[in-house]
């Protein structure tokens, strides 16, 4: 995959986003950026950050993507299978994550529109996030890159033994699987 990039105004800097296709190199810093999600309590059911290995195994090897900002990484994208059923070939689950200290800078953006790219050249008709209703900027993200609610799920799991309810989105690609 080349390297993208778009460079951004902020009000206090210029700043530049460069993304990359992940590489198992970046797992250090990309783990570590799913830890600050996955302690924020409002990104992920799970509460332990896997080993390479076991991420690895559970995502997509064509859709990987990180986010540079002056050579260091802020931000991640991937993607995973919903099911192992060949029927399914065409369905993934995004995952995206942004670094505590680089959110609200456009970086989701920028990956959103990396990743939806590239899942259409790979053949993905139907991205597919689930969603604590209380994290409203992903929310918000994935609505503004046409994704659709299509459903809420009332006290699906627990987490710290206390109920949670999910909102289940989706964005069929207007130029796969019509």
């Amino acid at each position: 995959m080349q390297t993208l990039s778009l460079s951004l105004t902020s009000p206090l800097l210029l700043m530049k986003i460069h993304i990359e296709a992940m590489q198992p190199a970046h797992w250090p810093a990309v783990s570590e950026i799913y830890r600050e999600g996955i302690e924020t309590g409002q990104a992920t059911f799970e509460t332990a950050v896997p080993t390479w290995e076991v991420w690895d195994s559970n995502h997509r090897q064509d859709c990987r993507l990180i986010a540079l900002i002056d050579h260091k990484i802020a931000g991640w994208a991937a993607l995973s299978p919903i099911s192992r059923r060949q029927v399914y070939n065409g369905v993934a689950e995004i995952s995206i994550y942004i670094a505590s200290a680089a959110r609200g800078q456009g970086i989701g953006k920028q990956l959103m529109l990396t990743l939806v790219t590239l899942s259409e050249e790979g053949g993905i008709w139907t991205l597919q996030s689930t969603i604590f209703p209380e994290n409203e900027a992903s929310v918000a993200l994935h609505q503004a890159f046409g994704f659709r609610i299509v459903g809420s799920r009332e006290r699906i799991a627990q987490m710290n033994g206390i109920w949670r309810d999910t909102v289940l989105l989706e964005r069929r690609s207007k130029t796969i699987g019509n």
